[in-house]
This record gives structure tokens, sequence and C-alpha cells, in this order.
């Protein structure tokens, strides 16, 4: 390699808890960003006190610098250090927006993104939520080459991963895909480095060991952005599916039904539930307004 890993200038990309879960696995094998860039904080709670993304809070109890750009563009003066400083790698994890190819090019060995899928499928924004409401069970990472194109860019590694149970609630996957993604991260960068950097160019010189493969455009599949209204359940459907469903939102928008009393109608919130026999059923529930209680008490005070 032209330069040794802790003097690289690195720069990551990623804002909710799974990029988290990178940082701490890129950490843990001694790689750590020179500058994390975010996205800004936002209003939270009943409160709504402005809150910073988990990224930020990582970053900063490790006195590594912050940035939290509205926009990636060069008259965006919290985007200044990007546009003014030289920079070997770009690595992006969950950063939740698009990257132009003018900012993709301020990063000499170009920019590795971590999708928690086995691409090409489940493209776009909801990939772990969209893997459980498939019921698939074939879980995995890749690392691409990332261009302007959502999760379009070739593949420079992929990991399948062997899971234990399923299915999985939406936060046990991501953490299990963010850590496994985060050590094939630490794998592949010493060795991308190594050629990227002597090439003196991006898309040059790529190992002979991480040959970056175009993807099957062919075989994508398409994830959509979730809404809060998904979370709806129908005890009508298919309990199956409905169990699929609490799993996969479990996180936000969370699973939830109404129920009407005296002309009343009332939201309750799925905080536990189970499928067993063949049937789904809530364990614990958060009525409007009121504490979480069992289900099964719930149902006694409407009767």
């Amino acid at each position: 390699m032209s330069k040794k890993s802790d003097t690289l200038t690195i720069a990551f990309f990623g804002t909710p808890q799974f990029a988290v879960y990178v940082l701490e696995e890129l950490e843990a094998a001694g790689i750590t960003p020179s500058i994390v860039v975010s996205r800004p904080d936002k209003p939270k709670g009943r409160g709504l006190l402005m809150t910073p993304p988990p990224v930020k809070e990582w970053a900063l109890e490790r006195e590594i610098p912050v940035i939290q750009p509205r926009t990636l563009a060069r008259d965006d003066a919290d985007a200044d250090i990007l546009w003014n400083s030289d920079w070997d790698l770009f690595i992006v994890a969950a950063y939740g927006k698009i990257i132009s190819y003018d900012v993709l090019s301020l990063s000499r060995a170009g920019t590795l993104n971590l999708h928690p899928s086995l691409l090409p499928k489940y493209r776009g924004p909801s990939p772990i939520e969209s893997h459980i409401l498939a019921d698939d069970a074939e879980a995995g990472v890749s690392v691409m080459l990332l261009d302007e194109e959502v999760d379009h860019g070739p593949i420079v590694a992929q990991a399948s991963i062997t899971l234990k149970e399923w299915p999985l609630k939406a936060s046990v996957l991501e953490e299990i895909l963010a850590r496994e993604g985060g050590k094939l991260l630490a794998e592949v960068i010493p060795l991308w480095m190594g050629d990227a950097m002597n090439a003196g160019g991006p898309h040059e010189g790529y190992p002979d060991t991480l040959a970056a493969e175009p993807q099957n455009h062919s075989q994508a599949t398409f994830t959509s952005k979730i809404k809060k209204e998904d979370g709806l359940i129908d005890f009508s459907e298919d309990a199956y599916r409905n169990y699929l469903k609490f799993c996969a939102y479990d996180e936000w928008p969370g699973t939830y039904f109404f129920t009407e009393k005296d002309g009343k109608k009332t939201r309750v919130k799925i905080t536990e539930a189970e499928y067993t026999g063949g049937a789904f059923t809530p364990v614990r529930v958060i009525p409007e307004g009121k504490r979480e209680i069992d289900y099964r008490d719930f149902l006694r005070r409407i009767q």
C-alpha cells in the first residue's frame, strides 16, 4: 500500500443506528474515519427536541469531527471541508441521501457503499423491511462501488449470512447485517486501497481479488419508502403476513389497529406479538393515550 491504514483520510457517510454498528466493526478492526458526515439533527419526541443522529453521538464520543450539511453542494458552507481537503476513500452506510457524481469524484479511491442485501435484490430505501415482508430467509450484505444511481454500482464483495431463526424483527436483522457488513468492509478496505491507491485513481487498478463486477440489472428488485399507514394491521388478513408485518415494522412505523366503543375510535399500538398455531396474536399493546398493558387485559376493558 502507498499509505498505512492509520494515515488514510477516510470520510464516513451515515446517519442511523445501522451505521453505528458498521463503525463499531470498523473500529474493532483498527479502521477509523477522519471525519463523519451525517444528516442534520431532527426534532424528536413529544417535546420535539432537536436530537442528533446516532452516528453523530458515536463520533463525538471519540472526538471524531462531524459535519451535517443540508446538501453536499460546493456552496454549502457546512460541506466545505469535503471540497477543500484531500480524501483517499469515502465509505457510505445508510446515509439517507443520494450523493452526486461531483461529490463521489472527490475521493481518490472511489466510494464503497455497504448495502444490507445480496444485490441486485432489495434495492432502494427499505431493504431490511422488504426482506422480512418477502419472507426471504436468504440474507446477506454487499459492498459496492457507489455510482449516482440507487444501489446500482458494481459489486466489490458479498457475504451470505446464515440466520438461526426466522422471521426476525427488523431491529435484530438490522444489527446482524450491519455488523457482518462492517466486518466485510474491514476485510475489503485494505485490499481495495492497495492497488487503487497505487494506480492513482478510483477506477483503475482494482485488486485481482476484488474485481468490481457489474450487477445483473435484469434481476434487480426494488423497495419502496415506508409510510406510517403501512403499519395498520387488519385481523381479517392472513395471520402469517400480519406477523411478518409486525416484525418488519418493529422500529418504525410500528404496527397498530383500531377499536371502537361507544362511538369512540381508539388507535392501539402493538408492542409485542406472536405467531402460534397459525394465528397472529398481540401480546402487549399501548392504547392511545394510555400505558402499555397485556392484550388480554385490553380486551377485557373494551368488552
